[in-house]
């Protein structure tokens, strides 16, 4: 996944101020506090800034937003900067994206580069103004020329992306590039994966890890995932499980879905960990709440099996039905099952054949012939012999022995299709060679030439 950076809160330049620190800190705040309210702009967006960020006082957005105006009705940049942030984070002030825009462009206007940073972002996502990818790589650009890491970063997604500016893959690593050079730890992870797949440069895995591993030690969650899936597979780095892990954890414990499935893959498999049921199930559930597709039809499987929690059909159809809705094939194809069975939920043969579907349109051979058999025996479905057919030659043209066989009979009886005892017999020949007996059995009631 490629990052962007959103809207940030900047830090105020103190030069010249002369504000000092001996003695007790709340000296020093005295003093800023004192040329604030002499009305020297620079002193006013510092005492904001401490307010903004509890530095010396408590924590108070509402005086830092008293204070950040003082400063950028005087026309001080950084503070108007500021302010716009305010406006956008509903701090201390109303939540106002408009306003936001309003400050940001004052600061802007006066070549403030993070303001032009955040002024390209509310272009970009349309808050406060138009969405315009044209006016957000602008303002991009303006901030990019003098330097500033996360436009360059934010840049390199436009260009990578093809949004605002004539796509070019080359260009994003070059912006990508500079923003890491710099320390940027997104645009680190960002150049990371152009390596990695090999868009705008040579694919190396090597100079991938290299990257993924500057930004990870900024403790960067999504460099941290992806180092960990680097050494788990042995890509630019030597194999190493227990590095993985160790990488995966650092992640998984910021929140990162991804991170918490994997780890829970290692826990499952005691790979680079002591084996742990407890713990994978853990792990899948965090990745599961975050709406994580493959760790929910896990989590699923873990409460079906009883495996590191206490078994539940209830919550494994659950968590079953969550992965099915995000396209999960398995998923689909489990649920249409279970429904079909009903063994562990109530026998429901129209939600057999909703699933089924979905799991067929995506091209799974048992779905395919599974919803052939209902559309066959009218379960859940309205009987209907062609639609049989077709969905058993969907699964049989894929190898699905069950399916050949059973297309093979529709052509034996005439159902579905025109009756043809040479296609029948091709059918089951076919069937037959994967073992299947009943279509063995056919093939020997069959004239064969």
């Amino acid at each position: 996944m490629f990052r962007r950076c959103c809207l940030v809160l900047f830090a105020v330049s103190m030069v010249g101020l002369g504000a000092t620190r001996v003695g007790a800190e709340v000296i020093s705040a005295n003093a800023v506090l004192e040329k604030a309210r002499a009305g020297d702009a620079e002193a006013q967006a510092l005492l904001a800034e401490m307010y903004t960020l509890g530095e010396d006082v408590k924590q108070d957005y509402k005086k830092a937003a008293k204070w950040y105006h003082k400063a950028a009705e005087q026309g001080y940049a950084a503070a108007q900067a500021n302010l716009g942030w305010l406006y956008a984070e509903g701090r201390g002030v109303k939540k106002s994206d408009k306003k936001a825009v309003e400050w940001y462009r004052k600061s802007a206007d006066q070549g403030n580069a993070d303001a032009q940073t955040n002024l390209g972002w509310m272009y970009e996502n349309g808050r406060g103004v138009k969405q315009s990818d044209k006016k957000a790589a602008r303002w991009y650009r303006k901030a990019a020329d003098q330097g500033n890491a996360r436009a360059k970063n934010n840049l390199g997604l436009l260009y990578q992306e093809g949004r605002g500016v004539e796509q070019s893959n080359k260009k994003a690593v070059g912006y990508y590039l500079e923003a890491a050079e710099k320390g940027f730890d997104e645009g680190q992870v960002n150049l990371g994966n152009m390596y990695k797949d090999g868009r705008g440069v040579e694919q190396d895995y090597k100079m991938a890890a290299k990257w993924y591993r500057k930004a990870a030690e900024q403790g960067n969650a999504n460099a941290q995932y992806n180092l960990g899936l680097m050494y788990k597979d042995g890509d630019g780095v030597a194999q190493d499980y227990k590095k993985a892990a160790e990488l995966y954890l650092k992640a998984a414990e910021q929140g990162n879905a991804d991170a918490q499935y994997e780890l829970g893959s290692l826990y499952l498999m005691g790979k680079g960990v002591e084996e742990d049921d407890a713990q994978a199930t853990k792990w899948y559930r965090a990745a599961a709440e975050q709406g994580n597709a493959y760790a929910q039809e896990l989590l699923g499987l873990r409460y079906y099996l009883g495996k590191g929690i206490e078994q539940d059909y209830k919550m494994a159809v659950e968590w079953y039905r969550k992965a099915a809705e995000q396209g999960i094939v398995s998923a689909q194809t489990t649920l249409g099952a279970t429904y079909a069975e009903g063994t562990v939920v109530k026998q429901d043969y129209k939600k057999a054949a909703k699933w089924y579907r979905a799991a067929a349109d995506q091209g799974s051979a048992y779905a395919q012939s599974s919803l052939g058999w209902m559309y066959e025996n009218g379960r859940g479905v309205e009987r209907d012999y062609k639609m049989a057919a077709e969905w058993y030659r969907k699964a049989a043209e894929q190898g699905y022995s069950e399916a050949q066989y059973n297309l093979g009979m529709c052509y034996e009886a005439g159902r579905g299709v025109e009756q043809d005892d040479k296609e029948a017999v091709e059918w089951y020949r076919k069937a037959a060679e994967k073992g299947n007996k009943d279509a063995k059995k056919a093939l020997e009631r069959l004239p064969q030439e």
